[in-house]
């Protein structure tokens, strides 16, 4: 039962090793795979769309023409059929109270004045000029104004379908031109519209977006302001020229699908590490539960054979002592011899006792104690005898905790060389020697007896004896060595490594 109890701890042991070994390669992988696709992401360039850009502000007032910034890096003539998107972002220093002026972002053509967008002369309001049509609210044609999401109100419920220009409101514009070769381009301009992740040009409001016609062929663009307004002008940055809507959309990297890949990847391996780590810990807490209870029942049967061994047959001796007392009671001299035997087989049994005792006694379980209850035994067994016991002992032992099998294993083993040193050596000298290193432990017990031949005492009957030290050594993971030979005395050396 005991056997099958170990092989099946054995067995659990090795199955959760296994997983855990799988569930760490499966991490592996993943990790491996989630920084492939980082570098690739990081590593691969994003394909130019932007055709010409200008971040940096620029202030213009009273400019009149103004002066062009493009300076020759684009340019769209009237055999062009294709579609340019055009954005600007504007800060008004001077606003509808400065009324009339105007300024704008004005595309022109050898000189010609074509589109602008911004604020026309008469509009008052942010505004097209120099367009094909002219607006439904505007008076002057070829001025057209823009529709917006933030009209001006009128009266209560009642709104204007524009807005006005106002000092410290900043606006975005977008517009879309649609070339038409040989005739009017098709204009569109979104007023303030959505540029986050997500927004796309099908998806702006109506009541953001304006649509008109208008001569947008360009080889210049300039940024203008004139009329009204002594101090002021107006504020031009962010500007730019794209083949896309979608150039303009202003994505930040926790937006991307790519950071939402990672993310939900991350949190799928973090997700499944913990459980992991939760179900590992229920595994341990289980092996360890096995283990207490296999250590357990290992403990049982040793006590319970140690107390048949030692104390049964010392007890079996002294009970048929006692008969031959009572036999004999008319024979002093055979009492006598009698109850010499009996008081020390009496004194046997206390002393098995107390070795059975201690190695169960929680307060023993430590290093120290595993010593100090060696050289208390050596100090005992050769007092009265013409042998002398030579102790080589460390003077300070490192605190180490010893299981209850251990320490008995390793003090029988002590016990048993001791014992027939005294009883089979003829020795007057016998050394006891312990080495103690971080993580091992060395006993050495020489003497200078007589010997004997190792392999002829085995076969002459004390193979038991030999054997009973060595599978002791082996339960603690130790090894033994016996050398001996004729005239040259005994030498015993034991070697274990401390438990984890």
């Amino acid at each position: 039962m005991r056997e099958r109890f170990r092989m099946a701890s054995g067995n659990f042991v090795a199955l959760v090793s296994r997983a855990g070994t799988r569930h760490i390669r499966h991490m592996s992988r993943i990790a491996i795979s989630l920084l492939t696709l980082w570098a690739l992401l990081c590593g691969s360039p994003a394909r130019a769309r932007i055709l010409w850009s200008e971040p940096a502000a620029r202030t213009v007032h009273h400019t009149n023409a103004g002066l062009d910034i493009l300076g020759g890096k684009l340019r769209r003539t009237s055999t062009n059929n294709d579609v340019l998107y055009f954005k600007f972002h504007i800060d008004p220093v001077t606003d509808w109270k400065s009324e009339p002026y105007f300024a704008g972002f004005q595309l022109y053509e050898q000189g010609e004045e074509r589109l602008g967008v911004g604020n026309a002369l008469e509009a008052w309001a942010y505004s097209a000029f120099n367009a094909a049509e002219t607006g439904p609210s505007n008076r002057v044609a070829g001025e057209f104004n823009l529709e917006s999401s933030h009209p001006e109100p009128v009266n209560l419920g009642m709104y204007r379908p524009y807005e006005l220009v106002h000092q410290g409101v900043p606006r975005t514009i977008v517009f879309k031109v649609q070339y038409v070769p040989g005739g009017d381009d098709l204009i569109t301009v979104w007023l303030e519209p959505k540029l986050r992740h997500g927004a796309i040009e099908e998806n702006q409001p109506a009541q953001l977006t304006t649509k008109f016609k208008a001569r947008a062929t360009f080889d210049e663009i300039h940024l203008r302001h004139g009329g009204g307004g002594d101090f002021g002008g107006w504020v031009f940055s962010d500007m730019a020229i794209a083949t896309s809507f979608d150039d303009f959309v202003v994505v930040y990297f926790w937006e991307t699908w790519w950071f939402n890949t990672l993310a939900a990847a991350t949190v799928l391996v973090a997700v499944g590490t913990t459980v992991r780590v939760v179900e590992r810990k229920h595994f341990q807490r289980r092996l360890q539960r096995m283990e207490q209870e296999s250590a357990l029942e290992r403990e049982r049967s040793r006590i319970a054979q140690d107390l048949h061994d030692e104390l049964g047959s010392s007890l079996t001796r002294i009970s048929l002592l006692s008969d031959l007392v009572r036999t004999e009671k008319d024979n002093p001299a055979q009492v006598a011899v009698h109850a010499g035997k009996l008081s020390l087989s009496a004194s046997q049994t206390v002393r098995a006792l107390e070795e059975i005792v201690w190695a169960v006694r929680p307060g023993s379980d430590t290093l120290q104690s595993l010593v100090d209850y060696i050289t208390h035994f050596a100090d005992e067994q050769f007092s009265g005898s013409t042998v002398r016991c030579r102790l080589d002992v460390p003077a300070e032992l490192p605190a180490r905790t010893l299981p209850p099998d251990v320490r008995h294993n390793i003090f029988l083993i002590v016990k048993e060389t001791l014992t027939n040193t005294l009883k089979h050596a003829g020795a007057t000298e016998v050394q006891l020697q312990i080495k103690v290193a971080p993580q091992s432990l060395a006993i050495i017990i020489t003497d200078n007896g007589r010997g004997f031949d190792v392999s002829a005492a085995t076969a002459a009957g004390r193979r038991n004896g030999l054997e009973n030290m060595q599978r002791r050594a082996r339960a603690v993971g130790g090894t033994l060595s016996l050398t001996s030979s004729a005239g040259g005395g005994t030498r015993m050396e034991f070697a274990t490594v401390f438990p984890d």
